[in-house]
């Protein structure tokens, strides 16, 4: 059995206004380093082997602080970026529906959705399970932090525990939250998801 420590990054500086920020990379704010150094904590007591992260730098601050104090090296990974947006990077939910209405109506599912000049689900989704292949080096009893974003997260999730990916916004997946899983050559449990109780 490996365990996953599966971390969404902290707040960053563009946060507010529920933007669709996938790929431009944006720092962590004051408040986000802060969340990091508050999921360090947590995690002190944690035998991290590994850490994998996105190369965003709002991902790799968070893994860097987190690793602080780890004997573990931090590996970047293209794989875990954030959704590529595309012509909608950056705007707001209304903005979308103004210019795409189209693409409004798919968000309100999820499940078909495709961003025009960005990625499709199923694209997003394949570059998840590219990431996967990673794990498969994991050890029995190695434990290891995985520092991304929302959307990979819950399509990780999905895939581990063998949930149809057209259910993956059902996951929540807040800034700086843990998620913990036990993976097993034939299974995988979540144990905890979307914990933040260190940020109180």
């Amino acid at each position: 059995m490996a365990k996953l420590l599966l971390i969404r990054h902290g707040i960053t500086k563009l946060h507010k206004n529920d933007r669709f920020w996938g790929q431009t990379d944006i720092p962590l704010s004051n408040i986000g380093i802060k969340q990091a150094g508050q999921l360090r904590t947590r995690l002190a007591l944690e035998k991290i082997t590994a850490v994998y992260t996105s190369t965003l730098s709002r991902a790799s601050a968070t893994a860097d602080i987190i690793a602080a104090g780890h004997k573990a090296n931090v590996v970047a990974c293209d794989e875990l970026r954030e959704c590529n947006f595309g012509f909608v990077e950056g705007l707001t939910f209304k903005e979308i529906e103004y210019h795409y209405p189209a693409l409004a109506q798919e968000l309100a599912s999820w499940k078909t959705v495709a961003f025009p000049g960005g990625e499709t689900l199923g694209q997003l989704n394949n570059r998840v399970k590219s990431f996967m292949q990673k794990l498969e080096n994991v050890k029995t009893r190695d434990t290891v932090a995985i520092v991304s974003h929302g959307g990979p997260l819950r399509l990780l999730i999905c895939n581990l525990l063998g949930i149809d990916i057209t259910h993956w916004q059902q996951l929540r997946v807040d800034r700086a939250s843990l998620s913990v899983m036990e993976v097993y050559p034939q299974t995988a449990i979540l144990l905890s998801l979307n914990d933040v109780s260190h940020l109180k």
